[in-house]
């Protein structure tokens, strides 16, 4: 999953907001460097990533993949699943994507010590609206252009924009058997 499923499956409160997007830029042991409610969110990242990536659904999506494209099908499937739950959003959730984007926003911009490169992509992220912006199938380009910039082999997503078009029927259909039971997992995961 991408920053908005994260986002939207760790919980409502600061402290969980933060910790569910930290999960992509915190690496380690925790050990007690942020606060227990951030850090448990973080905790819930690594448990939703790893369930995902065994989900038998996820995997026969995975599988849609041309075989020289698979070390990308994951990265490609985070993305496009934040696609869907942007342009699905009212069926997964009760606040409008607007309102819970807003509220995003302004938790990281009253957090005075985001992690890493987190600090410096937060003001971007906010001003662009890149969570919002995933409901538009366009905005995948970008994305992709500038996970590019940070592979060791960029190649690999090349034309890969195309792929998820031609996918998108059965990619969704794969999002919608898949999102429900992790909803689920999530919510049993924060309440443990």
């Amino acid at each position: 999953m991408n920053y908005l499923a994260h986002l939207h499956l760790g919980g409502p409160q600061p402290g969980q907001l933060l910790g569910s997007l930290y999960g992509d830029f915190v690496k380690g042991s925790l050990q007690g460097h942020y606060a227990p409610d951030i850090e448990a969110a973080i905790r819930l990242h690594r448990r939703i990533d790893v369930f995902t990536d065994a989900h038998p659904v996820v995997r026969v999506a995975v599988a849609r993949f041309p075989a020289e494209r698979r070390r990308y099908a994951g990265i490609l499937l985070d993305l496009f699943f934040d696609h869907c739950l942007a342009c699905h959003w009212d069926d997964y959730a009760d606040e409008p994507l607007a309102l819970f984007t807003d509220r995003v926003y302004r938790t990281l911009a009253a957090e005075a010590q985001l992690p890493g490169r987190l600090a410096l992509i937060a003001p971007r992220m906010a001003e662009q609206d890149w969570l919002g912006s995933y409901r538009e199938f366009i905005v995948l380009e970008r994305v992709l252009l500038n996970m590019q910039r940070r592979l060791s082999r960029p190649e690999g997503l090349d034309g890969a924009l195309v792929e998820l078009e031609r996918l998108y029927p059965q990619l969704l259909e794969d999002f919608r058997a898949f999102y429900p039971e992790l909803i689920d997992f999530a919510r049993a995961a924060r309440s443990a």
